[in-house]
């Protein structure tokens, strides 16, 4: 969620935005009447997800780790 400066509330806000909207503009939402959630569990072969929106899981997961992990707070997020 944005606040009033337009800055997200938690670290990982902008990702999980992204993905969202990716995935509720995708055909498999918009044509296949899913839900998110189940449009994600069918994997990388369903053709009706964008490669991005499975890019962009990838990195909100890394994201969300990051978070946990404690080595990646001092050395930063691999590449």
């Amino acid at each position: 969620m944005a606040d009033d400066d337009g800055k997200y509330k938690k670290s990982c806000d902008r990702l999980r935005h992204e993905l969202r909207d990716c995935l509720i503009y995708s055909d498999c939402v918009q044509k296949d009447k899913r839900t998110p959630r189940e449009c994600l569990k069918l994997g990388t072969h369903n053709p009706t997800v964008p490669m991005e929106c499975h890019e962009l899981r990838y990195r909100f997961f890394q994201c969300k780790r990051s978070i946990i992990d404690m080595r990646a707070r001092f050395r930063g997020i691999k590449d």
